[in-house]
């Protein structure tokens, strides 16, 4: 019931035989915790996967599947040609021509968890880096709009597109590299970009709030 007690007997009885009013007592909690626990930090959880997305598929256009499965969290280790990874229980699993499914996960933590069907392509689910706290915009013009606007700021954001380091976005954007780095903080700062760390350079990604200003679908007037 939400206070650390066990939930009746009855009521899960009630639940599994499919009556309606516990089960609609159940869809309303869980709806009410999405609303409170989930959805403020939804742009947030999408930026996250999106950024490690953006990392997984430069690693394999770097260096091939090697370079992907090298680029795994530190959890996951890359010996070919075996993919080892810290597990609560010892366990193999051959994949037999199958393929492996690697999906990112925000609310997976410390080990990765394993979906497998004899008949299915097996499933690696893997925790994405946490490497900052929820950027919340204020409602209207905030601090940070003065120095949004302008022509190069834009472009910048425009350059960044599906993912890009540093260096690319200054080519891009034919900026200095120093001025690529500055605007991209900033706009990581408004909530619009996401940087994490590919070896050793940074890569920049748009976050949901900055892909929908650039198609004109956000709620922010810019002038």
């Amino acid at each position: 019931p939400g206070d650390g007690r066990p939930v009746p007997p009855v009521r899960l009885d009630a639940l599994s035989e499919g009556r309606t009013e516990p089960l609609g007592r159940l869809i309303t909690a869980l709806r009410g915790y999405h609303r409170a626990a989930v959805e403020p930090y939804w742009p947030h959880i999408q930026a996250s996967i999106e950024a490690d997305r953006a990392v997984r598929g430069r690693a394999l256009l770097d260096g091939g599947a090697d370079e992907l499965l090298a680029s795994l969290p530190s959890m996951i280790r890359w010996r070919a040609p075996v993919l080892e990874a810290d597990y609560p229980v010892d366990r193999e699993l051959h994949l037999d021509g199958r393929g492996l499914l690697l999906q990112p996960s925000f609310f997976c933590r410390s080990t990765p968890v394993v979906y497998r069907n004899a008949k299915l392509t097996p499933v690696l689910v893997y925790p994405v880096t946490h490497s900052a706290a929820p950027v919340f915009a204020e409602p209207g013009p905030g601090p940070w709009l003065g120095r949004l606007l302008g022509n190069t700021r834009s472009t910048v954001l425009q350059a960044i597109g599906t993912g890009c380091t540093t260096s690319e976005l200054a080519r891009r954007a034919g900026v200095s590299l120093a001025s690529a780095s500055q605007h991209a903080c900033v706009l990581r700062e408004a909530g619009l970009v996401r940087t994490l760390r590919h070896g050793s350079s940074v890569l920049h990604t748009l976050t949901p709030l900055g892909g929908s200003l650039l198609r004109g679908g956000a709620p922010l007037a810019l002038s």
